[in-house]
């Protein structure tokens, strides 16, 4: 009997909760049936594995955080870097709202089990490598002192902006009353590391 469409959302969710608690490799099946209020045989009927299942755990992320942040409609054309913090402002504010999908989807593209790395890259390689593309466009309009290097400037960019948030995300995940006043001095001290990038720190 095929599952109604409410009934696969609500296994979905309570299965991400225990891969975000406990990582693909720790979390077993009994674990995700007794999560989900379902037997291991019917998990194994839906789902068939929990490789299966973590990747429609993972489609599901996946999908939320294309809906939420527009990412299949990035603009190509605009200042990098303020479509770079709007974009980033929007990111932050939707994690720290669904803090397992974070987890979840630092798990699979940071830190992915060996088990999933191909499948993993098969699966999401492109798309990955289509949104940098939009963001390397956007870049070329961005003009450089003489003799930098773009390839190499995008990539101290992109790389500082990726430090940020994940030194934001890592101090902010586990505060129960989030203060506002705290993120804004984070995100100052971002813009300032950001500055010194963009424009130097040589007298």
């Amino acid at each position: 009997m095929p599952l109604q469409v409410y009934e696969k959302e609500q296994i979905l969710d309570a299965c991400l909760k225990v891969f975000a608690r406990h990582g693909y490799e720790k979390t077993s099946t009994a674990m995700l049936a007794e999560a989900a209020g379902i037997s291991k045989a019917l998990i194994f009927h839906h789902f068939k594995n929990k490789k299966t299942l973590y990747f429609y755990v993972l489609d599901q992320c996946f999908d939320m955080v294309r809906t939420a942040l527009g990412i299949d409609h990035l603009p190509e054309t605009g200042d990098f870097f303020e479509m770079k913090e709007k974009y980033s402002l929007m990111k932050l504010n939707f994690l720290l709202k669904n803090r397992d999908v974070y987890k979840l989807l630092i798990e699979a593209f940071k830190e992915p089990p060996s088990e999933l790395k191909t499948d993993i890259y098969k699966k999401y390689g492109d798309l990955m490598l289509e949104r940098n593309q939009i963001w390397e466009r956007l870049f070329e309009n961005v003009p450089l002192k003489e003799g930098a290097d773009r390839g190499q400037a995008f990539e101290l960019i992109m790389v500082t902006m990726e430090h940020f948030e994940k030194k934001f995300l890592a101090e902010v995940m586990d505060i129960n009353d989030f203060d506002e006043d705290y993120h804004k001095q984070l995100l100052k001290e971002r813009t300032r590391f950001l500055n010194m990038v963009r424009f130097g720190i040589e007298g």
